[in-house]
């Protein structure tokens, strides 16, 4: 039976173990056994928390999204003006933690886990609505074409950010760089 109270401090450190044994194989091939393992306690224990290896994925990637949400709230927070809190919004997508290896691999795996799993999927498509409605909010004061740019600008994210982390040593700022150089350029381009 598990201790009382520990119930929020085994399921952190589960979550920990998830994105530390995937990033250690890069792959979703990790097992309940070894998550356990890593996190010191029991399969059984590791069960009764999550129930199945797929939800404590979903748990992992649900603590990197919060952790994602709260650098763009934190960035936005000391953003003045629209363009300013687009920047901040796209600084939080290439900070340097976000390239931290256990990190990428868990994002490439969970963009795999969303294409079998319908609650990664869910998941998945709340990050991109989130994200798409976060860059429509500050674009339609400076373009015509906000829903245009921002679903651009999200596929340039998407795929910058696959580029520079699948890249060894990738380099945060310049990731940041190349979708903000291709924002001046959209917003160039408006008669607005």
């Amino acid at each position: 039976m598990p201790k009382l109270g520990m119930e929020p401090k085994r399921r952190a450190a589960l979550v920990s173990a998830v994105i530390d044994e995937i990033g250690e194989t890069r792959s979703l091939d990790v097992t309940v056994a070894k998550i356990a393992r890593r996190a010191g306690m029991s399969s059984g224990l590791a069960h009764h928390y999550f129930g199945s290896k797929e939800q404590m994925l979903i748990a992992a990637m649900r603590h990197i999204l919060a952790e994602f949400s709260s650098k763009v709230r934190a960035g936005l927070r000391g953003a003045e003006g629209p363009r300013a809190r687009l920047d901040a919004i796209l600084r939080a997508n290439f900070a340097p933690h976000v390239f931290e290896p256990r990190k990428t691999s868990a994002w490439l795996s969970f963009y795999s886990l969303a294409q079998s799993k319908p609650d990664a999927a869910h998941l998945m498509q709340i990050y991109q609505r989130r994200l798409h409605s976060n860059l429509v909010h500050d674009l339609r004061k400076l373009t015509d074409r906000p829903e245009e740019v921002a679903t651009t600008l999200a596929a340039l994210i998407d795929g910058v950010y696959l580029r520079a982390a699948l890249t060894d040593g990738a380099q945060s700022d310049r990731a940041f760089a190349t979708v903000s150089s291709a924002l001046d350029t959209f917003l160039n381009r408006d008669p607005r």
